[in-house]
C-alpha cells in the first residue's frame, strides 16, 4: 500500500562522495531533508571544511572526511572509520568526478587515466568498500552518478564518455551480482545544469545574446532550460528511499528531455 513514508530515510546513514558542492552537495541536502545523516568527503581539507560550512548555512549537521576515492587502501579505511564513528552505510552516491576537455588526438593517456580513474574506478572502489556491509544487513541503495555522455558521444570528452559509459555498465552489473541481497544499485544522469562550473557557458554576450553553447543546449532541451542541482532532488530521494526496491540497473536521466529529442529541422 502506498504511503508518503515510502520516502523516508530516517534513520539511514547517506554516503555522498565529493559532496563539498555542487550536485553532490544539492542530493545530501535533499537526504537531510527526507531524515538521512550525512557523510561526505572530498580530496582535502580545504574542500571538506568548505562544505561542512555549507551544509551549516542549511542547518544541516554533515559528517566530512578527507578522502581520496581513487585510493583503496585510504578508501577502506575511510568505510571504517565512518562505520565506527557516524554508522553503517546505507545508502552510497558515487558522485565524485572530473572532467578534461581535449581533443582525443591531442589528450596523453596519462589524462585519459586520471579521468577514467575518478568517474569509473572509484565508483568501483567505493562500492565495494561498502557492499559487504550492505549484504550483512540485507538491505543498501548504491546510486551511481552517470551523465548523458552514458549514452552520447561529443568533441572533446572521450575519457569522460568512455568513463560514463562504463559506469552505466558497472550499475548494471552490480544490480546483477547484489541485487538477490536486497541491494539496489541505480544511476542518475544529469543533463546540462546550471552550476558555478557552467556558468561561462550561459554568459549573456555583448549584444544581448545567449552564448553560442548556451542557445545549442536551449535548442536541443524540450524543457527550452537548464537544469538546476534541485531538479536532481527528487529523483536521488527516490532512488534512496524504499519507495524504489524494485527498480534495479536502472539509469534515470534527469535531462529536460535531451535524449528522446532529434532537434528542430534547420
Amino acid at each position: 500500500m502506498y504511503s508518503k513514508n515510502m520516502f523516508s530515510l530516517e534513520g539511514k546513514t547517506a554516503l555522498v562522495t565529493g559532496a563539498s558542492y555542487g550536485i553532490g552537495f544539492a542530493i545530501a541536502c535533499a537526504f537531510a531533508a527526507a531524515g538521512a545523516k550525512i557523510v561526505f568527503n572530498d580530496i582535502n581539507r580545504e574542500l571538506v571544511e568548505k562544505g561542512l560550512a555549507s551544509y551549516r548555512e542549511k542547518g544541516i549537521t554533515a559528517c566530512g572526511y578527507v578522502c581520496d576515492v581513487t585510493d583503496e587502501d585510504a578508501v577502506n579505511s575511510f568505510v571504517k572509520r565512518v562505520e565506527a564513528e557516524v554508522g553503517e552505510i546505507d545508502i552510497l552516491v558515487n558522485n565524485a568526478g572530473i572532467i578534461k576537455r581535449i581533443p582525443m588526438t591531442e589528450m596523453t593517456a596519462e589524462d585519459f587515466r586520471k579521468v577514467v580513474d575518478v568517474d569509473l574506478n572509484a565508483p568501483f572502489i567505493v562500492s565495494k568498500a561498502v557492499i559487504p556491509g550492505m549484504i550483512r544487513r540485507g538491505h543498501g541503495k548504491i546510486i551511481n552518478i552517470c551523465s548523458m555522455m552514458s549514452e552520447l558521444g561529443r568533441e572533446t570528452v572521450s575519457a569522460y564518455a568512455a568513463a560514463k559509459g562504463g559506469l552505466k555498465m558497472l550499475t548494471r552489473n552490480i544490480c546483477s551480482e547484489y541485487g538477490e541481497y536486497n541491494i539496489q544499485c541505480n544511476g542518475i544522469g544529469p543533463g546540462y545544469i546550471a552550476t558555478p562550473q557552467t556558468a561561462p557557458l550561459r554568459e549573456k554576450q555583448p549584444d544581448g545574446s545567449r552564448h553560442p553553447f548556451d542557445q545549442f543546449i536551449i535548442s536541443k532541451t524540450p524543457a527550452a532550460r537548464w537544469g538546476s542541482p534541485e531538479d536532481l532532488m527528487g529523483p536521488a530521494v527516490f532512488l534512496a528511499s524504499e519507495a524504489s526496491d524494485f527498480v534495479n540497473g536502472h539509469i534515470l536521466y534527469v535531462d529536460g528531455g535531451i535524449l528522446a529529442y532529434i532537434g528542430k529541422q534547420p
